[in-house]
Parts: C-alpha cells; structure tokens; sequence
C-alpha cells in the first residue's frame, strides 16, 4: 500500500523508476536522428486520445512504453543540430541530475524551515551573479529565482512602480497609476506590454523608443520620449533595455541608457533574459557594459547557460528594494522571523528548487566552460550569417549580432514579395518532416526565416544542410505560393 510514494520504505521502487526513465531516455536518444518525427498533429490528438486515464496500467515498465511512445518518441528535441528555431538549448548534465535529487526531495524553498541549505544555495547564487553583473557592493544588491523572464520581468516592474509612486506626490496613488509610463524599446520582449497590463496601466502605458541602425534602441529617440512624458504630466516607472532581443538578438547601447536614466531620475531595467550568458563569456563580456548601472536585470539560465527549464533570476542593484514584495502570513513568514524566508523576495509562494541546477553545473564545468559554450554558439552564428550573404540564391536580412541569423530563401529574379510569400511553407514543409525545425518572425514588416542558434555542438555542415532543405522544400512550395499571389 502506498508504495508508489517516495518514502524511507520505497527506496527500491524509486530506484527501478528511475533507472527504467534514464534508459528509456538514454536508449531513445541513441536512435534518434531528426529533432521530431514526422506525425501529424491528427495522428498525434488521436494518439493522447486513444488513452484511458480512468483505467491505470499499473505497470511501471508498461506505463514507460506507452510515455515513450506518446511523449518521447514525438518530442521536439533541442539536442538534435536540426533544431535551429527558438532559444532551447541542449541541457548540462549535472543540470539533469540536478533535477532528479530536487524532485526526489521536493523541497519547497519558499521557507527556511522547508528549505534550509537550499535557501543558503540560492542566495549564494543570487549573490554571484550579482557580483557577475557587476553592481555595487554598497547597495546590498539581492535577487531570486524565477520561472523565466516573462515573470522575471513582471517583478522587476512591478518593483519599479511601487519604487516610483513610493516618492512624494501631491496626487493620489490611483491617479499617478493612470498616468504611469514604461519606455521601452521596439524590439522589446512581449513581456513588458504584458507586464503593464496585469500592473493595471493604461492601454498607452509602454511608449515604444525607435530602433537606431542595426535594431538597437536610439538614445536620441529615448531622450526625447522622456522629455515627452514628463511634458505630458506623465510619469516614467522605468526605462526597459534589452541585451539581446529575441528576433534580432540585439543589445541595446546601455551606457548611454543608463546616463539618460540617471539623468531623468528613472529606474533602469536590463532585460539580460538572452543575453545573460555573457556574464560568463571569456570574449564577448565587454557587449554587456553598462549593465551593472541598472537598477534591475533579468538573467535567463535556462537559454544561454544551458540550463533546464525553467531557471531565470532577477537581480536588483539595491536588496531593500525587494520591500516592495514582502507579504508575510503568520502561519508562514511572520515579520518577527529570525532565518531567512525566500518567500519575502517572491512573487510565488511555493517555489521548486531550481538553482540547484546551476549550481551543480558551475561545481561541475566551471563558469568558463559554460562562456566558451556559448562563444561556440556566437561564432558559428556569425559564419551562418556569412553562408548566407555569400549565397545567390539566400537574403541575409539583419546581421547577427548573438545567436540569431534572419534570411529569406530569394532566387535571382524574386521579388520581395514572391520571398515573403515562401517563408511559411518552407517553414511548415521543415517542421512537418521532421528533419529540421526554424522558426520564422516579421523584420521591417515582412516575414522571414530565422535561425536561432543554441547548440554548441551545431556545425556549419549542418546549417547548410538545413539551407538545402530550405532550398528544396521552396522549390515544392513555389508553385503554390505564386499562385495565391495570382490571387
């Protein structure tokens, strides 16, 4: 009885489980050579279908085999060199192992009498990649663990309301909420606009700042938006730059950001959630400048530091910010506790331990080894970028600045249009046969192919490979595509 249940009696049963999970992966992954099969999403729906969760297998091996042959078998994997799409990344090990003890134990780390050592993990952690980002030791900085940049995000402007209508003003607080402002880049991530919303500002809330050549924010053009909404009688809760933006890969000019925000007395937010991996990068460190003259930055472990989903920290450059989002509960964190309660720098309550992961990998690899990781990754989207500049019959539509390379598939003779219309056949025509998955995007108002690029051992073989793909599935679409132009 109940020995389906992790206890002190079981310990054999979760050893077979687990030992059953990691060959079936491990068998799996040997005999994989595509990043998804080729099912379509009917056979798929059917497949889940066909499945009676009223009436258990009650077989460990059974149930295996039928996980193998519902998820495993059809998965996406980001391992595969053919997976070029969004920014999934091949996992460190120690990551994966990392996984395994959390789960098993189950600690919650929102309580230090749930957590204990695995508080002192995290801080130690949020103090490291502090210190990595470079702010000031005389503010304290601090920071916590997040599921990922969008909550990442939402936290850090959150903060930064309450840090703005926390200043002295003669109009009450919901009226200074109505006239509330986020200036944010173009190409800023979704997010923010998201985040505006569930902070309760207004529909006009993020004033998007043009993009300079080359994508990047324009201090000129951020300059005059802040002197707009402070003519206005608006308010600015923050300045959102992006250091590295998900279509372009971008970093914004953050020196001159920052000088522009301290300037307006403006809360500065670096959204790192792509480009964090930098912070450890032995060549491209220098790209982030600037960024330990923010007031809060998100960092994405599970994008450039290879890390399992879901791993992201905000990092505040003064600690006694994260005031803001303290509520204790007297069953949980009464005001009067004497050990640390992570839970008061949260926005959740219960909270995997997920810096475990990255702790494992830095005592395993070392920071270094994940930095030249990801130099691999930048070089090889710098050659792809010049395969397709040099090739007659590609468009290389923005040059990569990180690990994203945009293009359009355009033969001599093609028109603009002709290259746009292929873009979403192609696409589907790779993801549909399971050899290749690339994602696509809109650039300058029209849709291109994209390459994301996040796996070290990618070569430019397989880039090429992949453009031959492109090339023939084009050829298949072409016909179709000018005649839905005809129309």
């Amino acid at each position: 009885m109940n020995d389906f249940l992790f206890t002190r009696r079981t310990p054999a049963q979760y050893a077979g489980a687990l030992h059953g999970a990691v060959d079936a992966v491990a068998v799996h992954l040997a005999g994989t050579e595509r990043p998804r099969s080729a099912a379509t999403p009917a056979e798929l729906e059917d497949l889940v279908a066909r499945v009676d969760l009223d009436r258990p297998l009650g077989d460990a091996a059974a149930v295996l085999e039928e996980t193998r042959r519902l998820y495993l078998d059809h998965a996406v994997h980001f391992h595969d060199p053919g997976y070029m799409a969004h920014l999934n990344c091949p996992v460190a090990i120690p990551a994966v192992a990392a996984e395994a003890l959390t789960a098993a134990v189950n600690t919650a780390v929102e309580t230090w009498d749930q957590s204990t050592t695995a508080t002192l993990v995290e801080q130690r952690l949020v103090d490291w990649t502090t210190a990595r980002i470079g702010f000031p030791a005389a503010g304290e900085p601090d920071g916590v663990f997040t599921t990922g940049g969008t909550q990442s995000n939402l936290q850090a402007l959150f903060t930064a309301r309450e840090q703005r209508l926390s200043r002295p003003h003669p109009a009450p607080r919901q009226e200074r909420l109505g006239r509330l402002r986020i200036v944010a880049g173009e190409h800023a991530h979704f997010s923010v606009d998201r985040a505006a919303h569930l902070l309760g500002l207004p529909a006009d809330a993020v004033v998007p700042v043009p993009a300079g050549r080359g994508g990047a924010l324009d201090p000129a053009a951020l300059e005059r938006a802040l002197h707009e909404v402070a003519a206005s009688g608006d308010e600015v809760a923050a300045v959102v730059a992006t250091a590295g933006s998900t279509d372009l890969g971008v970093i914004d000019p953050l020196p001159a950001v920052a000088d522009l925000c301290r300037a307006h007395e403006v809360w500065l937010h670096v959204d790192a959630a792509y480009g964090g991996g930098l912070l450890v990068s032995p060549t491209r460190r220098h790209l982030l400048e600037g960024i330990e003259r923010a007031d809060s930055v998100t960092v994405d472990f599970h994008k450039s530091w290879f890390q399992p989903v879901a791993a992201s920290a905000l990092l505040l450059a003064r600690g006694r910010d994260l005031r803001f989002s303290t509520w204790s509960a007297e069953y949980l964190n009464p005001r009067h506790a004497v050990r640390p309660n992570l839970v008061d720098k949260s926005l959740q309550t219960t909270r995997r331990f997920d810096a475990l992961k990255l702790w494992m990998t830095l005592r395993t690899v070392g920071a270094p080894e994940l930095g030249r990781a990801l130099d691999r990754v930048l070089d090889l989207a710098q050659e792809a970028g010049r395969m397709v500049a040099d090739a007659p019959d590609m468009e290389l539509v923005a040059r990569p600045v990180l690990s994203t390379v945009l293009f359009r598939h355009r033969p001599p003779g093609t028109d603009d249009d002709d290259a746009e219309r292929l873009v979403e056949p192609v696409r589907a025509a790779l993801f549909d046969s399971g050899r290749a998955v690339v994602a696509s995007t809109v650039v300058g108002g029209r849709r291109c192919l994209k390459f994301t690029f996040l796996n070290p051992v990618t070569t430019a073989a397989d880039v090429e490979r992949v453009l031959d793909l492109v090339r023939a599935a084009a050829r298949d679409a072409a016909p179709l595509a000018a005649a839905a132009g005809a129309r």
